[in-house]
């Protein structure tokens, strides 16, 4: 999954570089860059820094409120919704309240989601039309 250290581009993901540890409860809102691991609960917003930041939810893991980030990888559970601007992925211990927004989905059997899931594509673009010729050529 992403354990070899590259996005599904081929781009590296951030390294872990903030450890909520189990039995940690943070109320208020947390922003980071990079990469950020989740074992204990936060009661509040999580916002993300930068196109290659990385949320990792662990099973033991607890959010309550919205997430905000580049990619995700959740593996508890998150009371509010998620937006990942590039790619979500879900695990079997996955517990959603709320609605999921979403670029590139990837979902495990015994994930659970208890709201819409939304697909954010890239935004459209206007093809150019052809060149008109001129009457005398």
């Amino acid at each position: 999954m992403w354990g070899n250290g590259k996005s599904g581009g081929g781009k590296p993901v951030a390294a872990i570089t903030t450890l909520i540890a189990e039995g940690t409860v943070i109320r208020g809102d947390v922003q980071f860059d990079g990469g950020l691991h989740l074992d204990g609960i936060i009661e509040g917003s999580i916002t993300a820094a930068g196109s290659e930041a990385v949320l990792t939810l662990s099973n033991k893991g607890r959010v309550h409120g919205t997430i905000s980030t580049s990619n995700a990888v959740i593996n508890g559970q998150v009371l509010g919704d998620i937006v990942a601007a590039q790619r979500l992925e879900l695990a079997g211990d996955a517990r959603i309240e709320g609605n999921v927004y979403y670029r590139v989905l990837e979902m495990a059997a015994g994930a659970q989601i208890n709201g819409k899931m939304v697909y954010q594509g890239e935004a459209v673009r206007q093809l150019a039309g052809p060149e008109a010729v001129p009457a005398d050529a």
